[in-house]
């Protein structure tokens, strides 16, 4: 089975991108082995998704991590298994919770099988990752229990909103940072520490890497209302149909111009489909992009500044250029 793309990473060192396209192949097939099970169901319920495809843009995070220091110890492949298996296991969940009848271009599991069978899949996942984990150490498992308390807080804190008169846009960046950031930050730091690195080093990277993929989610946002189809791959405005709440949309909500209060209307609530054009148009002429494209910007300089204390070697090159590719992807 060949391994997935590498994540698009600008001038990545030719080395390098040879080294993470291996030690994605091995992530690929301990993956692929890891949820198989003697109950043929349970093999095919595990592999819908996984076979459904994605970038491992995790695994690919923590195999660059790895390289500060030795990208080949042992536990280095089967800690980013267990990174992509957690992943994997909240897609399963996060599908139950939103509803959703896609996945990666495919039914998703609730929408083949039932919502029974999507969460008692999640839950197989994050068994076998468990088991797994088990091997690495009792440091890393205490690492993954605090991650998934972060996950489970960040889906809580999402689907409860924001408390009477709280911040809306803090209440969202924290969403963010629990939900997403917290399990980038993760792969980072377990590639450093599988691979031996030195502790201000492990500092270092997990910062950068849960900062990388905060921006990253940030950026999505801004995908969903900039960007046409034919170069996001995705219709813009999905999130608007949904009636979620991203950064811009928030961001245009608080806004007390009166010239904004069309779109304000507009927001108030998933938008009809008769009004999604409008909507969209109304919103990429809005400040409310460029103040979410700001917030962008300064979780990609906070992950720059802690990169700029690592060793000068091509995978802190690598995560520098994926930070502006962050940037620039976002339109």
């Amino acid at each position: 089975m060949a391994a997935p793309p590498v994540v698009d990473i600008p001038q990545i060192d030719e080395q390098l991108a040879v080294d993470l396209a291996n030690g994605l192949a091995a992530v690929e097939k301990m993956l692929r082995s890891s949820v198989e099970s003697e109950d043929a169901f349970v093999t095919e319920a595990s592999k819908h998704l996984l076979e459904a495809g994605g970038k491992r843009f995790r695994a690919t995070l923590m195999l660059l991590a790895a390289q500060f220091g030795n990208p080949d110890a042992p536990g280095v492949v089967a800690g980013a298994v267990v990174i992509e298996l957690t992943h994997l296991a909240t897609l399963y969940h996060d599908d139950v919770m939103d509803e959703a009848p896609v996945r990666r271009g495919t039914p998703s599991a609730n929408a083949r099988w039932d919502n029974t069978i999507a969460i008692l899949t999640g839950d197989y996942l994050f068994a076998q990752a468990s088991e797994i984990l088990a091997d690495l150490g009792t440091e890393l498992i205490r690492i993954q229990a605090r991650t998934f308390s972060r996950l489970v807080r960040g889906q809580i804190r999402e689907t409860m909103g924001p408390a009477e008169g709280a911040d809306a846009v803090a209440h969202y960046i924290q969403v963010l940072t629990d939900k997403t950031g917290s399990l980038i930050a993760t792969s980072g730091q377990f590639g450093a520490l599988l691979s031996g690195a030195p502790p201000e080093v492990v500092e270092r990277v997990t910062d950068a890497c849960e900062a990388i993929g905060v921006a990253w989610q940030l950026g999505d946002d801004l995908i969903d209302v900039a960007a046409p189809t034919s170069d996001s791959g995705k219709t813009p405005g999905t999130d608007l149909r949904e009636g979620v709440h991203t950064l811009p949309v928030l961001y245009a909500l608080a806004s007390e111009d009166p010239d904004d209060a069309r779109l304000r209307a507009l927001l108030s609530g998933p938008v009809p489909e008769e009004d999604v054009e409008e909507t969209l148009t109304l919103l990429r002429a809005n400040p409310a992009m460029e103040q979410a494209r700001k917030e962008l910007i300064r979780w990609t300089d906070r992950a720059k500044a802690a990169l700029a204390g690592l060793p000068d070697i091509p995978a802190r090159a690598a995560l520098l250029a994926l930070c502006d590719y962050v940037v620039e992807r976002s339109g």
